[in-house]
């Protein structure tokens, strides 16, 4: 039996592992237009060169698993094309592509790998004294402004968005806010209207700000490949899916992660491993002649790091609705890390979910 799966980041490649560990027989191929695994929570990591945040897609599929670097360029009806002319024929597929950015013009987007390579090389080259600006105040800008201010002092960093740190609530939100600034980072609490190209950053107040480098920490939208294969799609292009996460339009394609229009979820690493496994098992099932039963969303907190040594979370309800118990300092760092860490050994193992 031939399976391929589209798409090698958290649920792509538990997915994939998952349905080579279960599925006897099972022929499995990953597509990636890159031929590595990018851990996405690590890419401000990367940006400020104190982790890395790749590794070799071969290392991280299990025996059955053959990557094949490459770009589908449309899905469906049993066969996959992609964009040097082979088509793939597979019997079940696993759309997995993520989610992506839509950038200002004058910024660089830290949210995806070739972004972040971009935003590293360009950091390397400011002068001390010289102004990075993070438009984002969610997780993503907080992360990246910490990360960049701890490691690289003697720059000045600024986070930009209208209302900073507002993925927490009370006491959690303060927290994210005095971190940054301990850090040194100045807040904004604006929007963005437009980025000079000499790096004046345009607020929706009407302010300026002078930058010698924006970067855009929002990630937005979702690869158009969904909408591009005539699947039903939502206003943002996620493919729409049954309960069991099977396209409405084809039972023998799963949607997975980011790019599918799941009720309740948002664009979270935290969901797609456990999509990958549900989708991945409900294939299992299904092959067995048993019945698939439907992925149900479950939340247990939100957290980012400020820097390597703070970190700041808080617990949630099952649906994401957040709770006033919160979790800082070292307590919050093995936290984040250990579940950075069990993000990619899901991936590479098919453990997990």
């Amino acid at each position: 039996m031939q399976v391929v799966v589209v798409g090698a980041g958290y649920a792509g490649m538990l997915a994939a592992n998952r349905v080579a560990k279960k599925v006897k027989g099972a022929r499995v191929t990953v597509v990636n237009p890159r031929p590595h695994f990018v851990e996405r929570v690590r890419l401000h990591q990367r940006i400020a060169g104190t982790a890395e945040a790749a590794a070799p897609l071969e290392s991280m599929a299990r025996d059955g698993v053959r990557v094949r670097v490459g770009t589908v360029e449309k899905i469906g009806d049993g066969s996959a094309l992609l964009a040097d002319g082979t088509v793939l024929t597979y019997d079940y597929a696993f759309l997995a592509v993520g989610s992506t950015v839509r950038p200002l013009p004058g910024t660089i987007p830290v949210g995806v790998w070739e972004g972040a390579e971009r935003a590293r090389a360009a950091l390397a080259t400011l002068p001390p004294g010289g102004r990075v600006t993070v438009v984002g105040g969610g997780a993503t800008g907080i992360e990246t402004a910490a990360e960049i201010a701890e490691s690289h002092p003697a720059l000045r960093v600024r986070i930009v968005g209208p209302h900073v740190a507002d993925v927490f609530t009370g006491r959690a939100r303060e927290t994210a806010r005095k971190g940054l600034e301990r850090l040194g980072v100045e807040i904004v609490d604006d929007g963005v209207e437009a980025v000079a190209d000499d790096g004046t950053v345009r607020l929706a107040s009407g302010a300026s700000l002078a930058s010698d480098l924006a970067l855009w920490a929002i990630v937005s939208g979702v690869p158009a490949l969904a909408a591009r294969s005539g699947l039903s799609v939502d206003a943002d292009g996620r493919a729409l899916v049954d309960a069991c996460l099977r396209s409405v339009d084809d039972e023998r394609l799963f949607v997975v992660g980011d790019c599918a229009a799941v009720p309740g979820a948002r664009f979270a690493c935290a969901l797609a491993g456990p999509q990958g496994a549900h989708a991945a098992d409900t294939l299992a099932r299904i092959l067995a002649g048993r019945d698939p039963e439907a992925f149900s969303v479950r939340y247990l907190a939100r957290a980012v790091t400020l820097g390597r040594h703070d970190a700041v979370g808080q617990l949630t309800e099952r649906d994401d609705t957040l709770r006033p118990t919160r979790f800082t300092g070292r307590t919050a760092v093995v936290i984040k890390e250990l579940a950075t860490r069990g993000g990619k050994f899901g991936a590479r193992t098919g453990i997990g979910g």
